[in-house]
């Protein structure tokens, strides 16, 4: 490996929850983190993200733009312009959908049954990524907005996804995030060893 150049780990807000799992004992990397660490270096060799495909990730994608403008109708807030920056400072990397004095992450729910109707608490997963998207522009402030949308008639594989005629309180879940200080500290912590785990890797191949 001593012709590749690989640059210094940093995590993805959005894997921010991958990393921080933990090993049986609960102190050192889990399974999980360790192979985000093996699939980031396999992005540097070769050039190229692991694919994947899924119907829930196509519908997200496809309608990032619709439920910001959803939200903005259904709850009369003011106007969100859509973010296109991507921030980094030495430990992680995001570009958050919304910075608008707090930051905002949306998330478009596949049907009826995966909207967290009933959760009284956010996904640990999207948490960590709203924690690293406020360590990165300094905002202490997030909302992580869940919008249950119709689904695109060339992704339904032939199944109805219409909503329109249920109520927009039915279709959008918000949970407000503070900063937490304390979960970044760990989680930087576990960037760095994300790091030594790389050290490993490579004196190994």
């Amino acid at each position: 490996m001593q012709d590749l150049e690989i640059p210094v780990f940093k995590c993805r807000c959005s894997q921010i929850g991958s990393i921080m799992t933990n090993d049986r004992s609960g102190k050192g990397m889990g399974e999980t983190a360790k192979t985000y660490v093996k699939d980031w270096l396999r992005l540097q060799i070769y050039g190229h993200e692991k694919e994947i495909k899924s119907k829930y990730l196509v519908k997200g994608r496809l309608l990032e733009d619709e439920a910001i403008r959803f939200y903005i109708h259904a709850t009369g807030c003011d106007f969100l312009l859509k973010n296109e920056e991507r921030f980094e400072n030495d430990f992680f990397t995001g570009e958050p959908d919304v910075i608008d004095e707090i930051v905002y992450d949306f998330k478009n729910s596949w049907d009826a049954y995966s909207f967290p109707l009933f959760e009284k608490t956010p996904d640990k997963g999207y948490f960590a990524q709203l924690q690293g998207y406020m360590a990165l522009t300094g905002l202490k402030k997030a909302k992580l907005v869940h919008v249950l949308l119709d689904t695109p008639e060339e992704i339904t594989y032939g199944e109805p996804r219409d909503y329109s005629f249920v109520s927009n309180n039915f279709r959008i879940k918000e949970f407000d995030i503070d900063y937490d200080p304390v979960f970044i500290e760990q989680a930087q912590e576990r960037v760095l060893q994300c790091r030594e785990y790389l050290k490993e890797i490579l004196s190994n191949l």
